[in-house]
Order: C-alpha cells, then sequence, then structure tokens
C-alpha cells in the first residue's frame, strides 16, 4: 500500500552528523507508526527508533542511539527523518524506514511492520 525511499546516507567521520529522509508514497502515510532499523553485514536488522503516527507523537530510541539521533515526522511533506549526530564507526550499516500499524503505538519488532525501504549506506570512518 506504502513505498517508501530513504536517502541522505553518505560516508561521515565519527563525532560528524547525518540526517537520513524516508520518502512515503500514498497519502495515508499520517496513520502509520514509522520506525528505522539498521543492518550492518553479518548481523541481524536491528531496530533504532519508532514514531507513533497520532498527532502528538512519542518516539522511542534503541539504548545505542538514545540522545544521539532523533527521529521525526512531517506528516504534509510524507516525509520521516532521523537525524544523527555524534556518529561513531559501530553505526556503520544499512539504514532502513518502514512503516506498520496499528499507528498509535510505539513498534519495536520486524514483525510490525509491513512495509520496508530499500535502505540507505551510513558508513562512519575513525
Amino acid at each position: 500500500q506504502v513505498q517508501l525511499v530513504e536517502s541522505g546516507g553518505g560516508l561521515v567521520q565519527a563525532g560528524g552528523s547525518l540526517r537520513l529522509s524516508c520518502a512515503a508514497s500514498g497519502r495515508t502515510f499520517s496513520t502509520y507508526t514509522m520506525g528505522w532499523f539498521r543492518q550492518a553485514p553479518g548481523n541481524q536488522r536491528e531496530f533504532v527508533a519508532t514514531i507513533t503516527a497520532s498527532t502528538s507523537t512519542s518516539t522511542y530510541y534503541a539504548d545505542s542511539v538514545e540522545g544521539r539521533f532523533t527521529i521525526s515526522r512531517d506528516n504534509a511533506k510524507n516525509t520521516v527523518y532521523l537525524q544523527m549526530n555524534s556518529l561513531k564507526p559501530d553505526d556503520t550499516a544499512v539504514y532502513y524506514c518502514a512503516a506498520g500499524n496499528p499507528g498509535n503505538l510505539l513498534l519495536l519488532r520486524r514483525g510490525s511492520y509491513d512495509y520496508w525501504g530499500q535502505g540507505t549506506q551510513v558508513t562512519v570512518s575513525s
């Protein structure tokens, strides 16, 4: 039902910042809970952050990124963002955005998301 396209990845030095964007197709973006996941070679896809679809949004972060990453959304633009600050080499991964239901809940499980983007590479050098 919804198609997602990530952008904004690239190469950055440790301590730097990047902002990832995820553009969604369709007119129902505002009803979905959105999430960011990441996957490094040889590892499982792991949870990074989630944001609910309600007007008064709630967010939740993995311990590994708490205080450094910020998830946000602009429903008028059908876009979710991941602002990444104080990047570390361990943040290197392919980052994926995802959309799931119900939209009023924070979703932490991969299986809770029905739609996934293609991913964007983030590489953090030492």
